[in-house]
């Protein structure tokens, strides 16, 4: 049997190794493994409606309003209440989403597969800022926008991304970080590359009123390119997952109540504790005290090494989130203590091209009392309002000494 140190150089060596690249578009109910009409999947650890934050239920509500399963709030509450809908984490089944994170069987999904390792990952189609059913608002007009990407934006991407044979998203993803983007709060440059490299597919994807309307879409959505960042991000990181003796973090996940972690060598346990709340910038008309705990899978990224691990590539984030470029530097430069690796392929220009801190280490983040650094979104605490700034946020270290303690009581 090998050591911990040698179990964490397979675990981080499988993440340098992973090639995820984007193959295509489907309805989740065709793709997602084990998804249903009446399952209703979440961003973070398990969780039940009774705990439920406020933008993760009006989320909830939205979908069921979406998928035709109930007809107005009243009923969507009522379903929920009887049992007949079933909640699981979008980690239980290879997918990842954006704050509430919500998924359901006729949500279009981004398919990520990284093929050395021969995982797969999913994630719904970003549907731009402020008012969005990932930040708990379900009115009409967000359900119309959830249904033109439905109907029109999901099979026209599926078909250019057929036609182009797939996107390497790994190299998309490393220059973004060349071009001012972290990967997770900024992806501008990231989104930018995206609909470059699309759009003379999509010319010939579909009937011109509808290929200008996906161009648009992208043309507006600073964020177009996160949610398929982050399902490569998570099928890199189901390639670092299950190596025994291994004290890597391969998930950290947060559903507006909890956060929770994984652990590579620490089989599909959760470690949880309360969320914090982000402390940021926030839109005209809000504060402090209008902030839910953080939410969203997007974490996901800083897992990988990106997001608040490469602060220091993207000095205009912090217009957005708050802090200092001298900050977002000296972010970066706390993450190497607690992590295993740097990752050649994500440079950071303003680091002399150093790598970025990959393959978090709960032993370090306990002996260091270093915690990840993530950029977030804020939601509002109340369900149906939606996205009210942007900011920073720590993992409770409870997560990582209980990560310790099971892996200490496991190799006694």
């Amino acid at each position: 049997m090998g050591t911990i140190d040698d179990a964490n150089r397979v675990a981080v060596q499988r993440i340098l190794d992973s090639q995820p690249v984007l193959a295509g578009v489907a309805p989740a109910g065709e793709v997602i493994p084990g998804m249903r009409r009446n399952l209703i999947l979440h961003a973070g650890p398990p969780i039940t409606w009774e705990r439920m934050s406020g933008p993760l239920r009006g989320a909830v509500i939205g979908a069921l309003l979406f998928e035709g399963l109930a007809a107005d709030e009243r009923q969507a509450v009522a379903l929920v209440e009887r049992g007949e809908v079933d909640f699981a984490p979008c980690h239980h089944h290879q997918a990842v989403g954006p704050m509430a994170g919500v998924t359901t069987a006729s949500m279009p999904v981004y398919i990520v597969e990284n093929r050395p390792f021969g995982t797969r990952a999913f994630s719904t189609l970003n549907e731009g800022y402020g008012k969005v059913l990932r930040y708990g608002a379900y009115s009409e007009d967000v359900l119309s926008r959830l249904r033109w990407l439905r109907d029109v934006a999901g099979p026209l991407l599926g078909r250019a991304l057929e036609r182009a044979g797939g996107l390497d998203m790994k190299a998309l993803m490393a220059r973004q970080l060349t071009m001012g983007d972290e990967g997770h709060n900024r992806n501008v440059a990231g989104s930018a590359l995206f609909a470059r490299l699309l759009a003379p597919h999509l010319a010939r994807s579909g009937p011109v009123d509808d290929v200008a309307a996906v161009m648009t879409y992208l043309a507006e959505n600073d964020l177009a390119v996160l949610n398929p960042v982050m399902a490569a991000c998570k099928a890199t990181l189901d390639a670092a997952h299950g190596i025994p003796r291994s004290t890597v973090v391969t998930c950290m996940a947060r559903n507006g109540t909890d956060f929770g972690i994984r652990v590579s060598g620490l089989g599909d346990a959760w470690f949880v504790a309360p969320a914090e709340v982000p402390v940021g910038l926030f839109f005209p008309g809000y504060t402090q005290e209008d902030a839910n705990p953080d939410i969203g899978d997007s974490t996901i990224t800083e897992t990988a090494g990106i997001g608040g691990f490469a602060m220091a590539a993207a000095p205009a984030i912090v217009k957005f989130v708050g802090g200092t470029p001298a900050m977002a530097v000296q972010a970066t430069l706390e993450m190497y203590e607690i992590t295993v690796a740097e990752n050649p392929t994500f440079a950071i220009p303003q680091l002399d091209f150093r790598g970025t801190p990959t393959g978090i280490d709960i032993r370090k983040v306990v002996r260091t009392g270093i915690l990840p650094r993530v950029n977030t979104g804020i939601a509002h605490r109340r369900p149906g309002v939606g996205q009210i700034g942007a900011g920073l946020v720590r993992p409770p270290m409870a997560c990582f000494t209980q990560a310790v303690e099971a892996f200490a009581a496991g190799v006694e």
